[in-house]
């Protein structure tokens, strides 16, 4: 089942087949929304936009948590996140999309594991996106002819507020692609429920660090998120009956990402943390 998170501008998606908004419930608190149910091409599709419908909810403020638990106990195996962002490249102009395959989480203001006091895990983050379907986005992003780059870093920062010029100029001294808001914990937390996740970052402006920043209008870059939001839907229809097919275990290992994971020992796990643990963990636990 492929699990689809919207970001700014992308709030549906056409040509779901037996949709169906149901609301699901996590012992983590609310998802951002009700979850859209369907099926494209046959496959079985959840979509879950990030910010819920009519965007009312900030980054920082994002139930992270409950989101991805959403999907995980809705039978999601796939998430492929859709997130605007700026650019920090010269050569990733407005409406450039991005196949992100790194991160540098900069948020500091959210709850950023599953795990905690009682039961303590740490999962890799070393490759944080699911290489298979990265590829795919880049494979079917390409069939589109949307202009595309395979692999870039996001820098993750906290919000609401963009950057200073100075934090501009720091990230892309360090060699960051883009920067948004909301990429983690959501990676993170993907990783720890055992979910394949890749991201596509869907570029709607250049940071404060382009000469020509102050030129840009509010009107040009709804402009931009508005039609690339047009272009996300038809890289979502394209894609899910290719990343949907039957498979075996992901050869990333995301699917098992917890194997080794969990170091409390059984006799000194706490039980109510494991019973808020079922959808994202029972396999292990």
């Amino acid at each position: 089942m492929i699990g689809i998170i919207g970001g700014s501008g992308l709030y549906d998606i056409d040509g779901l087949e037996d949709k169906a908004w149901r609301r699901v419930e996590t012992p983590w608190g609310d998802p951002s929304d009700e979850l859209l149910f369907g099926r494209l091409a046959g496959v079985q599709c959840v979509f879950l936009p990030r910010h819920g419908r009519g965007h009312p909810t900030s980054p920082t403020h994002l139930n992270y948590r409950a989101n991805i638990d959403a999907l995980k106990r809705s039978g999601v195996t796939d998430v492929l996140s859709l997130s605007a962002v700026g650019s920090l490249k010269a050569e990733l102009p407005p409406g450039h999309f991005v196949v992100v395959d790194q991160f540098i989480d900069r948020s500091f203001a959210r709850e950023k594991s599953f795990f905690g006091a009682g039961i303590v895990a740490h999962v890799s983050m070393a490759h944080p996106v699911c290489r298979r379907l990265g590829d795919a986005l880049h494979r079917t992003a390409s069939a589109l002819s949307l202009p595309v780059t395979n692999s870039g870093t996001y820098l993750v920062m906290e919000g609401p507020q963009f950057s200073t010029k100075a934090e501009s100029e720091l990230y892309r001294s360090w060699g960051c692609s883009v920067i948004g808001m909301t990429n983690m914990p959501e990676a993170k937390l993907a990783r720890e429920a055992e979910l394949c996740y890749a991201t596509m970052a869907m570029v709607t402006d250049f940071d404060c660090w382009h000469p020509d920043h102050d030129h840009v209008t509010v009107e040009a870059v709804i402009r931009i998120l508005l039609s690339n939001a047009d272009k996300a839907r038809d890289l979502v229809r394209t894609i899910v009956p290719d990343v949907g097919q039957q498979r075996g275990l992901c050869p990333c290992g995301c699917d098992r990402a917890l194997d080794n994971a969990v170091i409390t020992a059984p006799d000194r796990r706490d039980k109510t943390l494991a019973g808020k643990l079922g959808a994202v963990a029972g396999r292990v636990l």
